[in-house]
Parts: structure tokens; sequence; C-alpha cells
């Protein structure tokens, strides 16, 4: 590895990243990861993969809802649609049709923090598709016709929320439970979507996807030296940079409700988790596998299956680079719901004052774990998605080898030592139904 990171070492994470020499994980050959930075600060991983004949990239610019300015709440909608409308020499059929070509799909998607451009093609294909993404990033038409059409789209996904009860709930959760912009939607708000013009949609992209902060990787069967050359080539005159941008999760939080004429209630609980740097996030993602590992996990088990009160229930644990967290979901009937609630608080409760797992679920837990790992290695998407995570939450990549390491290092005994130690800070309880649920 050519970057050395000092905040790594702080956490007790020694990079571990090198390129050229071969490991094997699962059933296929997996090389090194290479991870370097281009002169511009675009951050580059990629992970050769000899087993397979795909290829996945995605691309992160920090152009996320977190930095849209307060009047233009939205922007990202519209991006994700109209970097698909053309680029370049290219209007949106030639576009579309050029990636057809390449046998390659295409996905933007907006993040609380960055853009996110993927695609997935064959190996030999790459040069084509780097081609088509670096002209979407820097050289997008944002037309005005295209502004209207997404715009209309941007509307109707807002509208369709009034048909997405568990949507809608987990929104208004995470609006009580971080502050300012963090607790925003990404959908934007009708007032802001209509008022977006042209000159918006154009000068906030400029000023915010730039290499500085923006992140590449490439996972597959790819050649080191050949694609180090094509992206410093393509990527290379990409000018920019960016200030970091100080997210604060902690809001308001507390109870609320929120009225809803339905035959259904919605519950979200919210809670802090280790942050992704912390050594104590394999010790949360073993905690949460038992609550929600499945239909073996505690919260199937004793709220749906043993009392019959609900027909979903649910948690899982989101570690981002300065913080995490946990989320836990119940959707049930009016008449149930305030016992719903109480289950769910209690075994949430339970798991973390008793440090009662069961040396039986703990091992059903980290064979989960592992399963998931090794699952993840067989997707070049997968891999590519997470190299990138991995970048911006602990400054590198990290090998599925490495993953697979530190999950076998996991005891029940680090677990219940964890749990003794455990804070949660203030949670956020979110309802939404017909009348307000009793705690």
């Amino acid at each position: 590895m050519r970057i050395g990171h000092a905040r790594l070492a702080s956490c007790g994470l020694v990079p571990r990243v090198r390129a050229g020499s071969v490991s094997r994980f699962g059933s296929g050959e997996v090389s090194e990861i290479d991870f370097f930075s281009l002169s511009n600060g675009l951050r580059v991983a990629i992970e050769p993969n000899a087993s397979v004949r795909s290829l996945a990239i995605t691309l992160l610019t920090p152009a996320g809802f977190v930095r849209e300015p307060a009047s233009c709440e939205g922007l990202g909608a519209l991006w994700c649609e109209m970097l698909l409308r053309g680029a370049g020499d290219l209007d949106s059929r030639e576009q579309a049709d050029a990636f057809d070509r390449l046998g390659a799909s295409r996905r933007v998607s907006q993040r609380s923090v960055f853009v996110s451009i993927s695609s997935r093609t064959m190996g030999d294909r790459l040069e084509g598709v780097l081609s088509l993404i670096a002209a979407m990033v820097l050289r997008p038409r944002f037309e005005a016709e295209a502004l209207e059409a997404s715009r209309e789209l941007a509307l109707q996904s807002l509208a369709s929320l009034a048909d997405d009860p568990q949507e809608r709930c987990a929104l208004l959760a995470r609006e009580h439970h971080y502050a300012p912009p963090l607790n925003r939607s990404g959908y934007g708000r009708e007032e802001t979507l209509r008022a977006i013009r042209r000159e918006d949609v154009v000068s906030w992209w400029e000023r915010l996807a730039v290499p500085d902060g923006s992140i590449l990787a490439i996972a597959g069967d790819v050649d080191v030296a050949g694609a180090r050359e094509r992206i410093e080539r393509i990527f290379g005159g990409w000018k920019g940079t960016i200030e970091e941008i100080e997210l604060d999760p902690r809001g308001e939080r507390g109870v609320h409700h929120a009225h809803d004429e339905t035959s259904q209630v919605q519950i979200d609980v919210l809670h802090d988790g280790p942050a992704a740097g912390d050594p104590d996030r394999v010790l949360e993602h073993v905690v949460q596998s038992v609550l929600s590992g499945g239909m073996s996990g505690r919260l199937f088990t004793e709220v749906r299956e043993k009392r019959g009160l609900c027909y979903s229930v649910s948690s899982g644990y989101s570690p981002g680079r300065d913080f995490g967290t946990v989320s836990a979901y119940v959707g049930t009937t009016p008449e149930r719901a305030e016992e719903s609630l109480r289950v769910l608080l209690e075994e949430l409760e339970r798991i973390g004052d008793r440090r009662d797992i069961t040396r039986e679920e703990f091992e059903r837990a980290v064979i989960g774990m592992k399963a998931r790992t090794i699952f993840s290695g067989e997707s070049t998407q997968a891999r590519a998605s997470a190299m990138a995570r991995d970048i911006y939450c602990l400054g590198r990549p990290r090998t599925l080898r490495e993953v697979s390491e530190e999950i076998d290092a996991v005891t029940l005994d680090r677990v219940l030592d964890y749990l003794g130690r455990r804070t949660i800070g203030e949670m956020t309880i979110q309802t939404l139904g017909p009348a307000a649920v009793g705690i």
C-alpha cells in the first residue's frame, strides 16, 4: 500500500492491503487489493479475482443530500435521474445504447454523504465503461427537458410515501434521531423540488462532484497495471476539492407519534452503536445477529413466533465513519401495538443488561456472519461496494480474508464483555398509526 493512515493506528487497525501477492478465500483465487490515490485526490481500490469473468465498478462522489442547500433539497433525486439522461457527446438514448453495447448495467443512487454510480460488465470492457462513467461525472448534459421529466418522477416518488407507511415511519425516526442536515430524507420536499432550476442542478453538481473526497472501487476480472493506466488517463484531468462536513448524530430523539388512519402501526426504535473504526464493531454485529439473524433470531422468536404480536420484526446495525446506528422495527396492529413495543424494548434491554447470550446463539450468529462474508466474495458488485465503503469509513479497503479473520477472532467472552460496557445513548422511538402507543 502506498499511503499511510495514522488515524487507523489510533483505533487498532493496522493496514495490511498490498499489491502483487495472491491469497485464497473460499473457492476463488483473489489477489490482494491495490490501493492508491491519484494526484487530484481520487482514492482508488482494485481487487482482481481470477475466478470470475465479470467486473464491477463503484464510484462515490461527495454530493450526498447532507451537502444540498436547504433551498434545493431534492437535488440528489434529480441528479440520480438526469445523470442517466445523457453525458458528453451522447444524448439520453445514445448513452443507454452505449452501455447496452458493452453489456453493462448502470445505476445511480444518492446516500447521505455520496452520490453512487455503479456498473457491472465483462472484464475486457473496463475502459469503455469507465469512459462512460467519467462522462457522467465530468460532462453531464443536464438538459432542460430532462430536468422537467426528472422533477416529475421525483415528485411521484415523494407522493408514493403515502402508500408506504413503513418507509415513512423510518424517515420520521431519522428526522428526530439525527441533527440537521443528517436528518433529511433524500426525497426532498415538494416546494424545493418545484423551485429547483437548471442552473442549480449544474452549479451544485460542479461544486460537489469533485475528485478530492471521491472513491473509485473496481473488483473482478481486471488487470491491475492496465486498470491503473486507464484510470489515470480517464480521471487524471478531473479537478476540484471540497471541505469536510461535520455531521452531528445527536438530534432531539425521545418518543414521537405521527397520525396515520390505517389498520396497521409501524414502530421504529433507534439508538447509538459503535463507529466503523471501533474494534467493537464486529461485536455489535454479533449482537444484532443474535437478535435478528433470520427466523432463529430472538426478535422473531419472542415477538412474532411465540406471542403472535406482529407480522414483521427485525433489527440491524449500520456502522458509519464517525458513529453507528442500531435500528429495530416492528409492524403490528393497533390492538397489539403497545404490547409489541413493550416486548421489543424488553428484548433490547435484556440482551444489553443481562448479557445472557447462549453458546448456541453465539455460534449460530458467527456462522451466519461467516457465510454472508463468503457469499459477498462471490459478487463483484458487493466487493466493489464494500471496498468503497471501507475506504470512506476506515481510510482503506479490507480484504475478505481480513474480514473473515476478524470474525474468527470473536469469542463469546468478548461479546459478553462488550455488552457489559456497551452504551446506546438516548433512544428514539417513532410510531405511526391511528393512535399514540403507550410505553
